[in-house]
């Protein structure tokens, strides 16, 4: 039976811990999925029949039947924990120096550059939490009109700014004025537009923008859209690649956004990929530390995914994976470095225990093949492995 329709979710920072090298990261023990399962009342049936419990090295106390999908451990090549440098591996990118990070902020030639070519004066330029940057500095920013700049230890910029001082596009062209300035070395992976309204505390809204970086090399979806097949990003997906390779972009602004998108586009005829990132897990829950809102937010997604399994055709495939980690009951605030899942399911897919893989881009490698797509990027296809 050949593949019509192929659904990729990325579970954003869904990690399952394990990584080999994640005490070069700095994350030695961190595991995603085993914080959520130690919160109270925490389930995920649809998950767990898919295989996500079987899985090597996963907490077997929450696998209550066999599974009827194919499952797997992926590790991460690429040098990086980030959302960037993982989706690009995902769509068969090796990425062997790491991007950019500015832990102490950025150069002074780069902020000076940048007020020079917004007119605007920069606020903060530190690491910061997102959600504690606009509470220390968002009243200065109401009064001056600046630009509040903050990083990670993420390759990222981050500019915030009320929406009764900046209005939106403008935001965005600023943001599009960074992404143009950090070029050569100084080429984050991302430049994010972070708006915020209200009163103090404030609130971040949904507008959130990225700018990416090209993606250096050839993925997935360029020779998906080579060979006339769709790519449709839903979510941050299509930010991610800067639009190369994506046939049709819809956007999303939280899980509950991204699943209304999926059911509708498990009604309508398309032939190829549509690739959905939901990215509530990472940047509302995750980063925020807070286990028991990620463990929430894992269980409403895992009852809706109940029903969509069923809608899924003769010919559809479902893939089920993460970017990277974000264990909730680690240190700090930041990504961790973990493995992620792979959960594989379809009228054509058999239960099996696929073991461990060294790339994500084997899920790129394995989408090209079951679209009989020639392939010579990073990655080794499965798709012997798991068909009928």
């Amino acid at each position: 039976m050949k593949t019509k329709r192929l659904f990729l979710m990325v579970m954003d920072s869904f990690g399952i811990g394990g990584a080999k090298d994640a005490a070069r990261f700095g994350d030695e023990g961190s595991n995603t999925l085993q914080a959520l399962c130690q919160t109270e009342g925490f389930s995920a049936p649809t998950l767990g029949s898919l295989g996500l419990f079987h899985i090597d090295g996963v907490d077997h106390t929450f696998a209550n039947s066999e599974p009827i999908g194919a499952y797997a451990r992926i590790c991460e090549q690429s040098e990086g924990k980030d959302s960037t440098i993982g989706h690009w591996e995902l769509a068969g990118i090796r990425s062997d120096e790491p991007l950019p990070t500015y832990p102490n902020g950025f150069p002074d030639d780069i902020i000076k550059e940048l007020e020079k070519q917004t007119g605007r004066k920069v606020l903060c330029n530190q690491a910061y939490s997102g959600t504690e940057v606009i509470k220390d500095y968002g009243f200065r920013q109401q009064e001056t009109g600046g630009l509040i700049i903050y990083t990670s230890v993420d390759s990222v910029m981050q500019i915030a700014a009320h929406t009764d001082v900046i209005p939106l596009e403008e935001l965005y062209r600023c943001c599009e004025i960074a992404r143009k300035i950090l070029s050569g070395e100084h080429c984050v992976g991302r430049v994010i537009a972070r708006p915020f309204t209200g009163e103090y505390p404030y609130r971040r809204t949904s507008d959130r923008h990225d700018y990416s970086a090209l993606p250096p090399k050839t993925t997935v979806l360029d020779l998906m859209k080579h060979h006339g097949l769709e790519t449709i990003a839903v979510g941050k997906i299509n930010d991610i690649f800067a639009g190369v390779g994506i046939s049709e972009a819809i956007r999303s602004g939280s899980n509950d956004e991204g699943m209304q998108v999926m059911s509708s586009l498990l009604e309508r005829d398309f032939h190829g990929l549509c690739f959905v990132n939901f990215v509530d897990f990472d940047t509302v829950f995750g980063h925020r530390r807070n286990t028991e809102g990620y463990a929430e937010a894992v269980m409403r997604l895992d009852a809706w995914l109940k029903g969509f399994i069923r809608g899924l055709r003769e010919d559809d495939i479902l893939m089920i994976t993460a970017d990277h980690g974000c264990d909730p009951d680690y240190k700090g605030t930041d990504h961790t470095r973990e493995n992620v899942p792979l959960l594989a399911y379809g009228k054509s897919i058999k239960p099996v225990n696929i073991g461990e893989r060294e790339s994500f881009s084997d899920i790129a490698a394995t989408i090209a093949d079951l679209f009989d797509i020639p392939y010579n990027l990073n990655g080794e296809s499965f798709k012997e492995v798991i068909l009928k």
